[in-house]
């Protein structure tokens, strides 16, 4: 196989390549994460989790009343 999907995971009987953009909204949308340090601390958890389950995570943002 000459051409090959940049970032693409190739097995034995199938290619993939999955990507998701993920959102959680706190509860009727209260402003929860309004300082540096609740914004870091949700972005060390969502981190350690993915690293616990080997994904990536491409880009993350902490917004005051949700996660991207």
């Amino acid at each position: 196989m000459t051409n090959k999907i940049k970032d693409a995971i190739y097995t034995k009987r199938y290619v993939y390549n999955l990507h998701f953009h993920l959102i959680w909204c706190t509860k009727y949308r209260n402003k929860i994460f309004t300082n540096e340090k609740l914004s870091n601390e949700m972005k060390d958890i969502l981190q350690r989790v993915a690293d616990d389950n080997e994904i990536v995570i491409e880009k993350m943002e902490v917004m005051p009343d949700h996660v991207h």
